[in-house]
């Protein structure tokens, strides 16, 4: 949903770095509708999800998210650019620990924080193979 670049229903981020962080624009559309005029909670934090995945991309890792904590402080508006930003905030073993920006010009309209777990690429594959094998059998 987020980051698939075949679904034409996906954000699409183009993200870039900047220093140690990974910044994006966005602009939320009627897609990611809510209430009138303003973007779904959900929509919003499924972009930072992917935010934080191009962050541990960046960095060399794969990892699932454990947690994923948003914080509106003011509505996000559809048709308006938004600026995104995510950091490592700290890495304790396996546990990523990440912080993200949501900004119209200078203003904050949310904040995220996320944890996420280091796996490896088997976790995916391994997943995959569980659903297939249980597709088949029913």
């Amino acid at each position: 949903m987020g980051c698939g670049p075949d679904n034409p229903h996906g954000h699409h981020l183009q993200v870039r770095r900047d220093g140690q962080d990974v910044v994006a624009e966005h602009v939320f559309d009627e897609r990611h509708v809510g209430a009138p005029g303003i973007a779904h909670g959900g929509a919003v934090a499924t972009v930072i999800d992917d935010l934080f995945g191009f962050l541990l991309y960046g960095m060399g890792s794969l990892g699932v998210t454990r947690s994923l904590q948003m914080d509106y402080r003011a509505p996000v508006l559809l048709g308006r650019n938004y600026i995104l930003r995510a950091r490592l905030v700290e890495r304790d073993g396996r546990k990523m620990h990440t912080a993200a920006t949501v900004a119209h010009e200078t203003n904050f309209v949310a904040t995220a924080r996320a944890v996420f777990v280091a796996v490896d690429l088997g976790h995916f594959t391994e997943a995959l193979s569980s659903a297939d094998r249980d597709r088949s059998s029913r």
